[in-house]
């Protein structure tokens, strides 16, 4: 497994905490020939990708290509991977509007349950309590209350839900 340096990860954090995983703006100090440096060796392992700015949505330019466009760079589904990102719920975490940065920052966070709570909801056939709860170890009712107050209310989500026969009630998270 490669070994990412302390400017290539931060550069990802804050790539995957940022709409669209925009990597720009660049760490403070990381200019000139070293970020050029930096940035092409991130483009070269796969973690950071050139796009074309959307200028009318004001994205920082990385480059002028000459043409009255210029560039940006993105954060790659493999940059999101080397930093323990699951980029399934990045994608989630882009369609918030009103959520607060220090929630979408602990939902990011790999390995927590809140992230397999999300990643569960997510999964097209969604998931139920009992399923949740032997997943996570959490008690029926500490489900309902993240469901309600974490997701919903916190991290702005919309959950859906409905009763089915054979599973019983089964929670979703709505693309919307």
């Amino acid at each position: 497994m490669l070994k990412l340096t302390d400017t290539q990860t931060l550069i990802l954090n804050r790539a995957s905490a940022r709409p669209g995983n925009l990597a720009l703006p660049l760490p403070e100090g990381l200019h000139g020939a070293a970020a050029k440096m930096a940035i092409g060796k991130m483009i070269k392992l796969g973690f950071i990708e050139e796009v074309d700015a959307n200028l009318r949505r004001n994205e920082p330019l990385w480059r002028e290509t000459g043409d009255g466009h210029g560039t940006t760079l993105i954060a790659t589904d493999s940059g999101l991977d080397a930093i323990g990102i699951d980029p399934v719920v990045v994608r989630t975490m882009a369609g918030l509007r009103d959520a607060k940065p220090g929630a979408i920052a602990a939902a990011q966070r790999p390995g927590t349950k809140q992230a397999q709570l999300i990643a569960m909801l997510q999964a097209p056939e969604g998931a139920s309590i009992a399923e949740i709860a032997e997943a996570t170890g959490w008690q029926h009712h500490s489900i309902r209350g993240a469901i309600s107050g974490s997701l919903k209310k916190k991290l702005g989500l919309t959950v859906t839900s409905e009763k089915l026969t054979e599973r019983g009630r089964v929670y979703k998270l709505s693309s919307s």
